[in-house]
């Protein structure tokens, strides 16, 4: 069933608009989007599709494939800390741009998972800004819906991301990379070469980076970056470096993960624009140790699947997303690529394919 249907059903009436936006794996560069570094994400085939209509009723009704109930909040509720609140934050943006205003009846479809690390949340929320623009009839840009996007996730979900996954999720599609400038939103969209296989395995651990310890890691960047007197942490002067070798831990480990992985994220741009497979593989492994060591985002159940990924055949692999669960990463040759995610889930039974 598509959206417009799906809507059709649900509430008796067409939609007046239908928007989708795809989700995303960040083949490299974790938390360097808010520390002024290099992303290199990649959209998947997976996507939220969402259909709307305004209504006269001051609520937004929610409808969405994944859950049974239809679901009312009042105009301006507050957030509530359940998976409505990424739509309510949307439409709490598009109302306070002018876009859309008024009651809402929302259909949602979505064949991302949630809590995988693979950036469900920006694209629902980037896909009812698309489809609001549309209604608003308003001339706006992918990179403005991705600003607007990260706002909501800043402002009303109370979460300090950076903007690479809005980013990604705005102007990247299936097979496509986004190699991203997060000091300046600078891009390239980089096709990934058809011989490379990539597969995203969950690691059957599910993340919420609303649990803190997202949060946490976000603090510990900040302090460290006050440490230094940078508004940068990624890209550090000599002087910099020699007070950060004498910063106590874990602000100098922290600062030494994300200052090396947006090295990493950019020669990994270099290395996916000239095909050059192995070293983007070698990059790869390098980020999950410091991801694993020095970040300390990483789980023991990750660790294994990464470890076995690894041993069975996979050129690279890493944790993806925001840590602590969710999804790895892993760079196959192609024909390859099918024998080695059934060796792997047969190896880890909680493990799927995304």
């Amino acid at each position: 069933m598509n959206p417009i249907d799906g809507f059709t059903n649900t509430f008796g009436s067409p939609p007046t608009i239908a928007a989708s936006a795809p989700g995303r794996v960040n083949l490299i560069g974790e938390h360097t989007d808010y520390n002024g570094g290099a992303v290199l994400p990649a959209a998947l085939q997976r996507r939220i599709q969402v259909a709307l209509a305004r209504q006269d009723a001051p609520t937004i009704t929610i409808k969405s494939t994944r859950f049974d109930d239809l679901i009312e909040r009042p105009l301006g509720d507050a957030k509530r800390d359940d998976w409505t609140d990424y739509a309510m934050g949307a439409l709490w943006k598009a109302s306070e741009l002018g876009w859309l205003t008024g009651g809402v009846k929302l259909h949602i479809e979505s064949d991302i998972p949630d809590g995988a690390g693979v950036s469900s949340s920006a694209a629902l929320i980037t896909a009812i800004l698309r489809a609001a623009s549309i209604v608003g009839q308003v001339a706006t840009t992918a990179v403005d819906i991705a600003k607007h996007a990260r706002a909501v996730e800043n402002d009303y979900i109370g979460m300090p991301c950076g903007i690479m996954d809005q980013m990604a999720v705005g102007l990247a599609d299936h097979g496509e990379a986004l190699a991203l400038d997060t000091s300046d939103l600078s891009y390239d969209v980089i096709d990934i070469p058809e011989d490379w296989g990539i597969a995203v395995i969950h690691s059957g651990v599910r993340r919420e980076l609303a649990d803190g310890r997202y949060k946490a890691r976000f603090e510990e960047c900040q302090a460290a970056a006050e440490h230094l007197k940078t508004d940068q942490l990624c890209r550090l002067g000599q002087a910099q470096m020699k007070a950060l070798s004498e910063m106590p831990d874990p602000l100098r480990k922290r600062a030494r993960h994300v200052m090396t992985e947006h090295k990493r994220a950019v020669q990994a741009s270099d290395a996916m624009k000239t095909g050059d497979l192995n070293t983007f593989a070698a990059l790869m492994n390098e980020s999950h140790r410091s991801y694993s060591q020095d970040f300390e985002a990483s789980t023991p159940v990750i660790d294994d699947l990464v470890n076995d990924a690894l041993n069975i055949g996979a050129k690279g692999a890493r944790l993806t997303g925001g840590g602590f669960g969710g999804c790895i990463v892993a760079l196959v040759e192609k024909p390859k690529l099918e024998n080695w995610v059934e060796e792997l889930l047969d190896r880890h039974e909680n493990a799927w394919r995304v």
